[in-house]
């Protein structure tokens, strides 16, 4: 569902689009939400006060904590009368976050997922395999409307069951799947391991998200499935996936960000000042359009960069892959580590499988990290476990204790995201 006349809109007429969204969201949520009106008489201001996109900066941050201490409902903008669908985070952390959808909200989402499933490769006629988990997750039934408004043919799959997921992709010939991007690892090893050759699958076009992944994630999945695959981003608090896609032709330039819908910030993560584009800090959203759970400045602890790119195909910023989360950043002994970067040190390595984890624990004072992570074959040479662990040390400035352990070993995705640390300090 490609729309030349928002997607490539000069960015002048886009930023005028974008202010008048604005100025209306403010007056809206002031009179219709008592947090945000309470927000905004603290700062000693008013509605009056905004008149474009520049002034968001005066606005405060809106943080998971705000949702949840006024969970259920506190952060809704429209009467439960017009609210026609509600989803919710896992609440690993404390209670989920609560996020409500009116008959637009729906349209909305369903017209950003389209629009991302079409930068992905996907055309109306195909088949799409969807991995992702239904129920109060917004994945499944996120992408499920997405493609239905493209005019795919939807296999509703849901998450886990791997032997008919198999099954599933070689019957009945998807040309699309969507999934985190380890199960998508998980899918390809288990072809793999079967004798399998995914060159005779329908499938061509993988729409990978829900969890940050990298270079080395995409060679394996690529490699594996034979497929093109790329980058979807969302989050439940903004609508879901289809806050971002990347092209299928602009792989590893970023993702498209459709800022007619969600405005961007990059900002820094300790004071909160907005940076320049191609800074890398905290991405902060502000929805535009939303009506029922709309949304100022959203905190989202993801660390990345946003730039336009002059040589794309549409005028819309782009962000680049997430390094992280801010609250996931492991500090030790002084020096901030992503996993991602590990990762990439092991991507460096043709004997090295991607499927890895950190252990990370605490002797006396001192703060350790070891890296597991699987042979890319049944042998490997005695010293594998040096070379990695002098590359890592030379790349991040750490030294890590090195485990090479066999194919299989690791845990992998049994459909929903993955984590690659294991904190035993807490």
């Amino acid at each position: 569902m490609y729309n030349k006349s928002i997607e490539c809109m000069p960015l002048a007429q886009l930023r005028e689009l974008q202010s008048k969204r604005f100025v209306s969201l403010v007056e809206r949520l002031y009179n219709d939400v008592p947090f945000y009106k309470q927000q905004l008489n603290e700062k000693g201001l008013a509605p009056g006060d905004f008149k474009s996109i520049e002034d968001i900066s005066k606005l405060p941050f809106t943080k998971k904590t705000d949702l949840r201490d006024h969970y259920p409902y506190g952060m809704f903008a429209k009467p439960m009368s017009e609210i026609a669908r509600i989803h919710a985070s896992s609440g690993t952390t404390g209670k989920p976050t609560v996020v409500g959808y009116t008959k637009n909200d729906l349209d909305i989402f369903d017209e950003v997922v389209a629009r991302s499933l079409v930068c992905a490769g996907a055309k109306p006629g195909m088949k799409l395999h969807n991995a992702y988990g239904y129920g109060l997750f917004t994945g499944g039934l996120g992408m499920h409307g997405g493609a239905t408004k493209l005019g795919m043919a939807v296999i509703p799959v849901s998450g886990g069951m791997t032997e008919r997921q198999l099954t599933i992709l070689q019957d009945f010939k998807p040309e699309v799947i969507c999934c985190t991007p380890s199960y998508a690892q998980t899918l390809s090893d288990e072809f793999a391991k079967r004798g399998i050759d995914t060159k005779d699958l329908a499938v061509k076009y993988a729409v990978l998200g829900a969890e940050p992944w990298t270079e080395a994630i995409r060679s394996q999945v690529e490699v594996g499935l034979d497929v093109t695959a790329t980058n979807i981003y969302g989050l439940s608090e903004i609508i879901g996936p289809g806050v971002s896609q990347e092209d299928y032709e602009e792989k590893g330039t970023g993702s498209y960000i459709w800022e007619d819908h969600f405005y961007p910030e990059v900002v820094d993560k300790d004071t909160g000042q907005p940076l320049a584009h191609g800074e890398e800090g905290v991405l902060v959203f502000t929805t535009l359009t939303k009506e029922a759970f709309p949304i100022l400045r959203y905190w989202t602890n993801d660390i990345c960069a946003i730039n336009y790119d002059q040589n794309a195909k549409r005028t819309h910023i782009k962000m680049s892959s997430i390094k992280g989360r801010a609250d996931d950043m492991l500090i030790i002994r002084g020096v901030n580590l992503f996993h991602t970067q590990v990762e990439e040190v092991i991507h460096t390595m043709k004997e090295l499988s991607p499927n890895y984890r950190l252990i990370v624990e605490r002797t006396g004072n001192m703060d350790t990290v070891k890296v597991e992570v699987e042979s890319a074959g049944s042998r490997h040479e005695e010293n594998l476990e040096s070379v990695l662990k002098n590359k890592i040390k030379d790349t991040i400035g750490l030294s890590m204790d090195i485990e090479i352990m066999a194919p299989g070993a690791i845990p992998r995705s049994q459909g929903g995201k993955l984590s690659r640390i294991l904190d035993k300090r807490k």
